[in-house]
């Protein structure tokens, strides 16, 4: 796929992207350092964030491997990235985690691990990098939700619920921050190409009696455009969305379906 934003599109930028060892952020890395940005990158990987990092380039990528539901591990990312590349401009919350099962099947470790990494960790991340958006009345913070966070699917009531979540915080957060210079969006995949995309038309499969590959063309199937989203449409989305061509965009919900949410 060819790059089409322009190699200045994000220049004087600094942008953290959580989440950048899984697909989604790790494309969202690249095409910021192409656009012209400079990025802090965070991940629980270490050997992944040191080759994503290598691969952007160390001059405009700093990688600090972290648990983002500690506070200690947010508040040391913070002051390690902006010692290394100055105030934070831009946000990605592009962490999070899949999975899930019918409901009857849910335990409390499940639905406790899956809102505290979804949710509540996105949540305080973004309260502490606000502070310094708000000030310089300067900034754009886009936050992975997905299809699933806009309508209900069968067998995923505790990833759904958390996405359902990051889309109301948007949407309200959208409303405060634009007062201060700072806009808020949120984006909605559905299948996106990527390891936890996968996983999800795997587990689905198998609560089906289907083998994987049976369940990915029935997949296919369902959505208009007949393939998955790649992890570089999304990422070009990130960039839009941070970019000074979408000024007045605040507190909208993207959604890149190939034309599945119309089903």
């Amino acid at each position: 796929m060819n790059f089409p934003f322009h190699k200045k599109t994000l220049e004087g930028q600094h942008i953290l992207i959580t989440g950048a060892t899984g697909g989604i952020g790790s494309a969202a890395a690249k095409a910021a350092v192409a656009a012209g940005a400079r990025i802090t990158i965070t991940g629980r990987n270490e050997e992944k964030l040191n080759d994503l990092m290598k691969e952007c380039g160390e001059d405009n990528a700093f990688a600090v491997k972290a648990d983002l539901t500690t506070p200690q591990a947010r508040d040391q990312l913070v002051e390690f990235a902006e010692n290394e590349f100055g105030p934070f401009t831009g946000l990605v919350n592009s962490a999070g985690i899949g999975g899930g099962d019918i409901v009857e099947n849910l335990s409390e470790d499940d639905l406790r691990g899956t809102m505290e990494l979804n949710y509540f960790a996105l949540v305080e991340l973004t309260q502490h990098i606000y502070k310094g958006m708000k000030e310089k009345r300067n900034g754009a913070i886009v936050n992975i939700s997905s299809l699933s966070g806009l309508r209900g699917t069968h067998g995923n009531a505790a990833y759904s619920a958390s996405k359902f979540a990051v889309i109301g915080f948007t949407q309200a957060f959208a409303l405060e921050a634009i007062e201060h210079g700072v806009r808020v969006n949120a984006i909605c995949p559905g299948y996106v190409d990527t390891e936890m995309g996968r996983n999800a038309i795997k587990s689905k499969g198998e609560r089906n009696g289907r083998s994987y590959e049976e369940q990915l063309e029935l997949a296919k199937d369902s959505i208009p455009s007949g393939r998955l989203t790649s992890p570089e449409e999304v990422a070009n989305t990130i960039v839009y969305l941070l970019s000074d061509a979408a000024a007045n965009i605040v507190g909208e919900s993207v959604k890149i379906s190939g034309g599945s949410v119309m089903r």
